[in-house]
This record gives C-alpha cells, structure tokens and sequence, in this order.
C-alpha cells in the first residue's frame, strides 16, 4: 500500500499519483467503516449467542470511535493489513462455549468478504458503464474500488491465520481438547509477535498470496456471472 508507493517516490521510480488518491480513500474506508463492522460482526453474532458483553461495553455500533485501533488503523494505511480493538467476547455465556466462540471468530473475516463481494460487483458495473475504458475519475473509481477489494480480502486471510489471538485459531479450536486450549493459552501472548516474525521474513508471503488470490478470483468469477450473462 502507501508504504510501497513511498519507496517508489526514495527509489526515483515513477508514481502513480491518481491511483495513490484511490488507495488513499479506499485504507481510509476501511479504516473507518469495515474495520467497526468486522468488529460489529463479532459482537453481534456474539449477542445472538446468548453473550451480552459487547453491548454493555459499546461495541454493538458501526461508529469507528468504538473500535479503532491507531496502530492497526496506521498498519492499514502503510501496509493494507491491520486490525481493530478486539470486541471483547465472555465464552461462558454461550450454551457451547467452543462452537460459540469458533462461530463468534467467523463472523469478522465472513465480514470482509460480504465487503469484498459487494465491492466486486460495484467493479463490475462501474467498468461496463465506463467500457473497461477509466480514466480521470473514473479510474479512481476504478482503483479506489479494486483496493478495497484486495484489503478486504488480505484482511479476511491474514484474520484467518490459526495462531492466537486471530480469528482463525479462535476457528479451529473446535477441535481441540481442553489440555491443549490450557496449554496453547499460556503462549496465547506471543501470537501475534509471532506472526509478525514470519510476516518480516517473508515465510507467510507464499502461503498468503496463494489464499488471496484464490479468494480474489473466485468472488470476481461469481460476481461477474450475471454480468457475462447480462453481456451475452
């Protein structure tokens, strides 16, 4: 994201100054608005599950004042991959505490990817009513919604990684016996330094790669049935 447009601009490498703009407003939509509705998600299938918590806490809102986190929003920002304050979720609550929390864990990443659906298909019909031709504003268009796509997705994928703290471990737990959710809970504090390590060196890059794109291309191919039939 920005972070790779600033060091195109150190390097003396030409920038696509329109495409920053969409990328711009595309991180700050996210920031704002998707990051409060993953966490919203969470709450909210929390809620229907028989635990209150989140409501008494303020977390049932969209408004971004509730959920955002700076560093999360700033990783956003320079990266594309961040996070918000985790809504905070008590598991006894529910009448099945791991089936609660794996299907309360579910809800943020399925989130993004009803966001991301919905983006495509604004994709679609925004390039067949500018003839696959954008260009001044709309390829800001064009750009902006393309990004918030592809955040979307990274944020859906790197949200399912089965390490503790993120939703992907909280997923899998299902299936895990109790002696080891104790043992795995003692280490739960090291998760994400964790995962950062193998973001930095570059371990995770293959496996998330591959997962976006299969993701990415799969909603473009559902979304643009219609659209290809509608074409003939």
């Amino acid at each position: 994201m920005l972070y790779g447009v600033l060091m195109s601009l150190v390097n003396g490498r030409s920038v696509d100054f329109l495409g920053i703009l969409a990328t711009i407003l595309a991180s700050l939509v996210v920031v704002f608005l998707i990051l409060p509705l993953h966490e919203l998600a969470h709450g909210w299938v929390a809620y229907k599950l028989g635990d209150h918590t989140a409501k008494y806490s303020g977390r049932l809102t969209l408004n971004p004042l509730a959920h955002i986190d700076p560093m999360g929003a700033l990783s956003i920002l320079l990266f594309g991959i961040g996070w918000a304050k985790p809504v905070p979720v008590d598991p006894r609550n529910f009448k099945n505490p791991k089936a609660g929390m794996a299907i309360t864990a579910a809800a943020g990443p399925l989130s993004n990817l009803l966001a991301a659906t919905v983006g495509a298909i604004l994709w679609y019909a925004v390039n067949i009513a500018l003839g696959f031709s954008a260009i001044g504003f709309g390829y800001i268009v064009v750009k902006f919604l393309a990004t918030y796509i592809t955040i979307n997705i990274s944020l859906a994928v790197f949200n399912l990684i089965p390490v503790p703290p993120f939703d992907g471990y909280r997923i899998v737990s299902i299936f895990l016996s109790n002696r080891m959710l104790y043992k795995i809970s003692q280490y739960e504090r090291y998760g994400m330094m964790l995962v950062f390590v193998l973001l930095l060196t570059g371990v995770l890059d293959r496996p998330l790669d591959f997962c976006n794109t299969a993701i990415t291309n799969g909603i473009l191919w559902l979304t643009g049935l219609p659209f290809r039939a509608l074409l003939g």
